[in-house]
């Protein structure tokens, strides 16, 4: 291992990060990207950074929808979900939260250049506010209405 190496030094950083604030999602996420990079497995970056997040996205939304498909969550609970105001504020705000990570997918790809401040500062939040990795999404969604798509 190449420890001069500046991306090595970045990712032990964040593992440390991670370890320090006890948070085990970013520990785990680097410490597998440490392995990819370090082993043989290295000729896979391509595919993990083109499918990762489709990836990531499938096994969030499959979490989420979990309690519905196994029953914990019945359908007359969905329903009646319709009728109270917490819940239709709630569907209200994940449209305007997925409209804004559409928004954030089409800025990283027009600005690369803020894809490192968005991962930077989403590990940051995760690590230190015990936040979740879906942040870059929804920051470039925000991002783009300050700076817009281009």
């Amino acid at each position: 291992m190449n420890f001069s190496d500046p991306t090595l030094l970045i990712l032990l950083g964040l593992a440390a990060l991670g370890i320090i604030s006890h948070n085990n999602i970013v520990t785990v996420a680097i410490l597998v990207l440490l392995i990819i990079r370090l082993t043989p497995m290295e000729q896979y970056f391509p595919w993990v950074e083109k499918q990762g997040l489709t990836i990531g996205i499938i096994i969030l939304t499959i979490g989420v929808m979990a309690p519905i498909a196994s029953g914990t969550l019945s359908a007359s609970t969905v329903l009646h979900s319709f009728l109270h105001w917490k819940s239709l504020l709630a569907i209200v705000i994940g449209v305007a939260v997925s409209w804004l990570g559409g928004r954030g997918v089409s800025l990283m790809s027009s600005q690369p250049s803020v894809v490192a401040g968005l991962l930077v500062g989403t590990v940051l939040g995760v690590a230190l506010f015990r936040g979740v990795p879906v942040g870059p999404l929804i920051a470039a969604g925000l991002l783009s209405l300050l700076v817009g798509n281009t």
